[in-house]
């Protein structure tokens, strides 16, 4: 999963195929264009560049995800703080509040959270 990279507008790409899979190549090309202003060979050239990458695929003109949006950015952001705060959540926290207040209601949802995981993890 280390290989899992995208650049911005992957990303933008990669939610295109995301959010309307399965889709048929045909249509993936046609809403990059709309979307993104790319012409049919970017498309294909990202899409494959992304499928080497393991992160979709495409079988006989049908692309589909290998993994979901939801776990490539988990994966993202344990590669972030490993890399970046030596694994450490807290010190992550603690680096990203310190420009960025928290909302009442960010706080809120970190708390039930921490709450779910203690829960399902038995950690009190």
């Amino acid at each position: 999963m280390s290989e899992y990279q995208m650049g911005a507008v992957e990303s933008r790409f990669a939610d295109i195929i995301w959010e309307n899979e399965p889709i048929s190549s045909t249509e993936l090309v046609k809403r990059s264009e709309e979307m993104l202003r790319w012409k049919k060979s970017t498309t294909y050239t990202v899409l494959k560049r992304l499928c080497e990458k393991g992160i979709f695929q495409n079988n006989k003109g049908i692309v589909t995800s290998l993994i979901s949006r939801q776990e490539f950015y988990s994966v993202q952001s344990e590669k972030f703080v490993k890399e970046t705060f030596d694994g450490s959540l807290p010190a992550f926290l603690a680096a990203f509040t310190a420009r960025k207040h928290l909302t009442p209601e960010e706080v809120a949802c970190l708390r039930r959270m921490i709450s779910e995981y203690e829960e399902v993890e038995g950690v009190s």
